[in-house]
């Protein structure tokens, strides 16, 4: 089995489409990550495309923005502006969906996908101790998460080492892979399709091949501008437009 992963899709139609059409016919089945709405101009053109994709999903902070489920105080200034025009302009069926998206961990045969981490769906697993908290709290030896937006991950060998992965993608490359022994512990992050910040603006994403325990990263060009000038139109704040073509 297949499985193509995004995460933090955020509104992004233009990556979206992408994304579906480099990897066409190299999956069986898509998984997300969380974080399907948010910052973006489209919450419902890809909230309908993931509906029809059908994907084992788990939500996202976004998702429970978009629906009024988390206080958005807690958000800063322009992830809360972008948030109420999502409520704003989203229509009850993709609201409907939205709220159906439950919440991590989701598990599938030696694996399982969460948002943030273990302990709680909204933490950031940015360093090594917190990814170790996850690490050895986790019942299957591959997890995927999302909710930094830098793709990459951690990993617990058997033998209690542990570090990061760091997936090679400088200008000009597009796949990275990494081969998995499900005997140590992984946490791989496929990165943001829509919003990365590791400081490439390409649209990110993975497909993890089970038989061969091979995770493929991947990174694509997409015609930001015209996500960019969406954004424009719709008045979203000009930090979050110009941070799409510098991945950050």
């Amino acid at each position: 089995m297949r499985f193509l992963i995004l995460s933090d899709i955020h509104s992004n139609l233009e990556a979206l489409e992408t994304v579906m059409r480099k990897a066409e016919g190299q999956y069986d089945r898509v998984m997300c990550c969380g974080d399907v709405v948010g910052y973006g101009p489209n919450p419902n053109e890809v909230t309908e495309y993931i509906r029809e994709l059908d994907p084992l999903i788990v939500r996202g902070n976004h998702e429970k923005a978009a629906l009024g489920l988390v206080d958005l105080t807690l958000f800063n200034p322009l992830a809360k502006k972008a948030a109420l025009w999502t409520q704003s302009v989203l229509t009850p069926e993709n609201s409907d969906y939205l709220q159906r998206i439950p919440s991590g961990p989701q598990d599938e045969s030696q694996f399982t996908i969460i948002h943030g981490s273990l302990l709680d769906e909204d933490e950031y697993l940015v360093d090594l101790d917190e990814a170790l908290q996850t690490l050895h709290k986790t019942w299957n030896p591959l997890t995927f998460f999302g909710h930094t937006h830098v793709q990459g991950g951690f990993v617990l060998f058997k033998d209690g080492r542990a570090g990061f992965l760091n997936p090679e993608m400088k200008k000009g490359i597009h796949e990275s892979q990494l081969r998995v022994d499900l005997e140590n512990k992984f946490l791989v992050n496929p990165g943001s399709v829509g919003q990365p910040r590791d400081y490439d603006w390409r649209a990110a994403y993975l497909i993890y091949d089970q038989e061969q325990q091979l995770v493929r990263y991947f990174r694509s060009e997409y015609p930001v501008e015209i996500t960019q000038e969406k954004m424009r139109s719709a008045q979203l704040p000009q930090y979050l437009i110009d941070r799409l073509s510098l991945g950050r």
